[in-house]
């Protein structure tokens, strides 16, 4: 069964708990900030080891103290119950790295 796009109005209840996710450019976006690039790198290897069990990967860039997270999915051309699912998980990790 293909994963279904979510509608406006879906998103827009997932996102009032998601309070620090936002979509830009069709996609659901958060930026992680760490103490350091030790916290931002442990963040992603952390998580790294949950995404690859999901089988749904993020679109993801580290720069320093930062991680900046977008995520989509492509077979659905949009965002799914599989992106909310994510970005949860790594709203978890962040809280132990921060």
């Amino acid at each position: 069964m293909p994963t279904q796009k979510l509608s406006e109005t879906e998103l827009a209840e997932a996102l009032a708990s998601l309070p620090d996710w936002t979509i830009d450019q069709g996609k659901l976006h958060r930026l992680f900030l760490f103490p350091d690039f030790t916290h931002a790198f442990a963040f992603m290897t952390a998580s790294a080891l949950e995404i690859e069990k999901l089988n749904h990967h993020p679109e993801w860039f580290n720069v320093w103290n930062r991680v900046s997270v977008h995520l989509t999915t492509h077979d659905a051309a949009g965002i799914t119950a599989k992106d909310l699912e994510l970005a949860r998980i790594l709203d978890r990790f962040a809280a132990k790295f921060s």
